[in-house]
């Protein structure tokens, strides 16, 4: 489909039909129990994946009355902060600005959920900015099934109403695509096999892994940018399309002393003498509480003390660091241990990459970070210092509830980084890099402040953080508050295919700042936005960037949404 079809709102996947339909609120309502071996469905926009993207994006498309099929591989929505396990890592001014509207709500819809259902403690209880776990990586640490919870209630209304409708736990396999246009995408049952195809007005990538890309042959690109390709200050001398950050496989453990709930896991061998083969060099075996420091590489110590109120002599104990449930913050008793989420760089997975692999080999590395973990668990019962000397915690524990899986892993380890769509215009570190705007601005004052886009969709922060690939250590370095630039959530050639999730056109050094929980959210909700603009003024997205006096139309509509896209002077 080309673009005078398209705003003619032509049959070829039956648009103006499904304009039609959803005006008499007629589109089909199959559910998913029902389905045949082979169902189709038609709706307007289709969302690829249940990530904290994707989710952004349905709202935003869902509550400008738009209709919607969101799927994900997962039985759980919201990615990062719930199938993976990880507490939001965000910016110091979250509680008042830097993020959209929406996003802050889920931050107060899950205080709401624990002062309604949760025994807080009275101090608790009316703490402005309550924060169940007290992590000190989050200012809202909590449990992965309230964010489940509460971004069910957030789409709960929509899927009442026949307007959104959810499949979980369906896999993306096979795209029918024309020239520039993706017609539609089957997907797979991850266990009943039963297939369905989804024509759509528009597709939406929320996917972690960016996963419909090589399947609507998107161009895009992985790894890591040379220098001359991109003229990045921190960037290699060579390209490696295979240089991806490496993935964690969360668990929670909690404590009961006297307890002994030891067990050693069958490849305890290999993993307590692992030492990353990475360059500068790793600073001795992963199984111990030091890691390279991120900024200088040098070897940096850190602590682990479960016990509740105690202190430790280096800056940063491990089991306070993504603490999900503080028990002081409850009635007395009602925990008799806190609960601990561990993302450390202790299990950080460093032996092979999960993007464009064979599923066999996506399982066999996803199994082998999970026996990373069991041996971390092991040695932490049984051989971690403590204060007075002798070695472990034996009362340490998996928590298996807390990630609802058998096994006690996160449902999906948790992706730094995807494939990236080659975009119209790609972020930089120029852009973004403190060190790296020094170089680019003569003017000192703009210098001091990211790159100003004219086609700014939202706004972000977090410093540049790319964990250790299979070949090397921490990049790590300052940015400054940054804008989302919609070109960059334009692909060079798809129409109505876009990115909402970490595949955006980012460089592999960019994308360390654009991947936190925050901006992914803000990146679904522009994309959303930009489709219901799209949508209602019979344009396609690059149109709209194209032409000044829509974009200019189209900023004004993210701000009367709450989308800041300029951060404060």
């Amino acid at each position: 489909m080309n673009r005078r079809t398209f705003l003619q709102a032509s049959s070829m996947v039956g648009l103006g039909s499904l304009l039609e339909q959803s005006a008499r609120g007629a589109l089909p309502t199959q559910r998913t129990e029902n389905m045949s071996a082979e169902s189709m469905w038609n709706t307007e926009v289709l969302v690829a994946g249940g990530s904290l993207g994707g989710v952004a994006t349905a709202l935003a498309l869902l509550r400008n009355g738009r209709q919607v099929v969101l799927t994900e591989e997962c039985d759980w929505l919201g990615g990062q902060i719930t199938a993976q396990g990880v507490p939001p890592d965000e910016h110091p001014w979250i509680e008042s600005h830097g993020a959209p509207q929406s996003y802050r709500r889920y931050r107060e819809l899950v205080r709401s959920y624990y002062r309604d259902f949760y025994p807080l403690s009275e101090q608790a209880q009316t703490a402005e900015h309550l924060n169940p776990g007290n992590g000190s990586v989050s200012r809202i640490c909590h449990e992965p099934k309230v964010g489940v919870a509460v971004l069910n209630q957030m789409l709960a209304p929509y899927q009442s109403s026949g307007q959104l409708r959810v499949l979980l736990q369906y896999v993306p396999v096979s795209s029918k695509v024309s020239g520039n246009w993706v017609q539609s995408v089957r997907f797979k049952h991850a266990s009943s096999g039963s297939e369905v195809d989804i024509t759509a007005g528009y597709v939406i990538d929320a996917t972690e892994l960016g996963d419909l890309l090589p399947l609507t042959g998107t161009e895009y690109v992985t790894g890591t940018e040379s220098k001359g390709e991109t003229g990045e200050l921190h960037a290699p001398d060579q390209a490696d399309v295979k240089d991806v950050q490496a993935f964690t496989t969360c668990f929670a453990l909690d404590y009961s002393p006297g307890e002994d709930f030891v067990q050693k896991p069958a490849n305890y061998a290999f993993w307590s003498s692992y030492v990353p083969a990475i360059q500068p060099a790793w600073s001795g075996r992963l199984l111990d509480l030091h890691y390279s420091n991120p900024r200088t590489l040098q070897p940096k110590r850190l602590g682990f003390d479960p016990r509740p109120g105690v202190s430790v002599e280096e800056s940063l104990n491990l089991w306070e660091y993504r603490r999900i449930i503080d028990r002081s913050n409850f009635r007395p008793g009602f925990y008799h241990s806190d609960i601990s989420l561990v993302n450390w760089p202790q299990n950080d997975y460093m032996l092979g990459s999960l993007i464009d692999v064979s599923k066999h080999e996506f399982d066999t590395h996803v199994a082998a970070s999970k026996e990373l973990g069991l041996a971390l668990i092991y040695w932490l019962q049984t051989e971690a210092p403590r204060p007075d000397g002798k070695k472990g915690w034996p009362g340490l524990r998996l928590r298996k509830d807390i990630m609802g899986t058998d096994d006690g892993f996160a449902k999906y380890p948790y992706v730094r980084e995807s494939r990236r769509i080659k975009a119209k215009f790609t972020v930089l570190e120029e852009h973004v890099g403190k060190d790296n705007r020094k170089l680019v601005e003569p003017d000192t004052a703009r210098a001091e402040r990211a790159a100003s886009f004219y086609d700014s969709v939202g706004i972000g922060y977090y410093h540049i953080d790319l964990h250790p690939t299979q070949t090397r250590n921490y990049v790590d370095f300052p940015s400054l508050p940054f804008e989302i630039p919609l070109g960059s959530l334009l692909p060079i050639r798809m129409e109505n295919l876009l990115p909402a999730c970490k595949n955006i056109g980012t460089t592999h050094l960019s994308n360390g700042c654009y991947r936190l929980h925050p901006v992914e959210w803000s990146i679904g909700e522009a994309v959303g936005l930009l489709v219901s603009y799209a949508w209602e003024h019979r344009l396609l997205p690059a149109d709209i960037r194209d032409d000044r006096r829509h974009l200019a139309s189209f900023q004004d509509f993210l701000h009367e949404q709450g989308v800041q896209t300029k951060w404060p002077s």
